[in-house]
């Protein structure tokens, strides 16, 4: 690829633009053999708190390596000292190193708390918390609480110590210093992060990079890809693109079926490191916030595929299931599977299994395949099929 702000559009197929994602994200054959080979590809991980299979942050190093530990990565995400949480995507791991990229955020809630009247209203309490840190260091929202006493407040009904100590997390002087039944334990950022992790990038020179960093985790993206995988205001992003762009670090790119309501072709770029790859075929079960398929209108561009979370919709109004894993057959996205682990009769429920109308003829049998991977990760003995669904199972 020739760099330049003048370079005519790569053209792609669906097919081209589908593989150039799928080994950006780490799904090429030999690409990603380890947790730091996945985190290398995706850059952020994002949290979820639902648990009725699996949490999702531990999701994506599954979809691409198979049965790994649990353990294993807990000790490289909160152990380590090599990642931290912050809003990267939303909640989110990153890498320690690139905490920085993010000063600009941590300005914009400062701003936002301040327009709202919430640093004043809330003075008191993160004063307290910034005490209690300094003096006993990390401590759970419960002991940080007066007296073990929650007054509550607006904020989902958090107590006034919650939203201090959440708006110091937001405005980026406290941190979490690790995970307990998954609440935050919190610590001040001073004392638990590296002195270069405390820097702050000026805001242009941060996204600039952010949106690079995009670029190359999504294989070929539009502007809206480029400014949703690390959340960036879309006004924003397009001014990064258009510095990469005339840098040469990003070249234009247009990807067959990606058009307009006015029928015009979406502009789209790739890095300009990206090769060419061959044919990429992987079957996964994937959460619904793995970064392949988080941003839901990419997806159906990409693998027209419409998803929805159902978790918040009343269940006989549900069309697929409370939490249903997308469910990756040679590359496409071919349907969708509702899990449930039952863990005191060590089986892995199958509540609701479903296929796209163009799923390869092979889906069933990948399904349960993926599903007795799945269990065996889990730690459980047995499946179950309801027999809900369009997808039939033989387990």
């Amino acid at each position: 690829m020739t760099p330049g702000p003048h370079r005519s559009p790569t053209s792609l197929s669906l097919p081209e633009a589908r593989a150039l994602a799928l080994a950006a994200q780490g799904f090429g054959r030999g690409r990603t053999r380890s947790l730091d080979d996945v985190m290398g590809h995706l850059h952020v991980l994002q949290i979820d708190s639902v648990n009725v299979f699996s949490r999702s942050h531990y999701m994506p190093a599954f979809s691409r390596l198979g049965v790994y530990s649990h353990d294993t990565l807990d000790q490289r995400l909160w152990r380590d000292d090599d990642f931290t949480e912050y809003w990267a995507h939303e909640a989110a791991f990153i890498p320690v190193a690139d905490r920085h990229l993010f000063a600009w955020r941590m300005h914009d809630f400062r701003e936002r708390f301040h327009t709202r009247g919430r640093l004043d209203s809330l003075a008191a309490s993160a004063d307290f918390v910034r005490e209690r840190l300094t003096a006993e260091g990390p401590l759970l929202v419960n002991e940080l609480e007066p007296q073990g006493r929650a007054n509550r407040g607006e904020w989902w009904d958090w107590s006034e110590t919650k939203q201090a100590v959440e708006m110091l997390f937001a405005t980026g002087e406290v941190v979490s210093a690790g995970r307990e039944r998954f609440m935050r334990r919190y610590a001040l950022a001073s004392e638990q992060l590296p002195t270069h992790a405390l820097a702050e990038t000026p805001r242009d020179d941060a996204q600039t990079e952010l949106v690079e960093i995009a670029s190359r985790a999504l294989g070929v993206g539009t502007l809206a890809d480029l400014a949703d995988y690390h959340r960036l205001p879309l006004k924003d992003a397009r001014a990064a693109v258009a510095r990469l762009e005339a840098e040469g670090t990003l070249v234009p790119a247009t990807v067959d079926g990606w058009i307009d309501s006015r029928d015009k072709p979406i502009a789209a770029w790739m890095h300009r490191d990206t090769q060419p790859v061959g044919r990429i075929a992987p079957d996964a079960l994937l959460t619904p916030f793995d970064p392949l398929s988080w941003f839901r209108p990419r997806a159906e561009r990409l693998f027209d595929f419409h998803y929805r979370i159902e978790i918040y919709t009343p269940k006989e109004k549900r069309q697929y299931g409370y939490y249903c894993l997308p469910l990756m057959v040679g590359g496409r996205l071919a349907g969708r599977i509702d899990l449930k682990a039952d863990r005191a009769r060590s089986t892995l429920m199958v509540q609701a299994a479903w296929q796209e109308p163009r799923a390869p003829k092979r889906t069933p049998e990948a399904a349960v395949t993926l599903l007795r991977r799945a269990a065996a990760w889990q730690g459980l003995e047995h499946l179950e099929f309801t027999g809900v669904g369009n997808l039939p199972l033989v387990l």
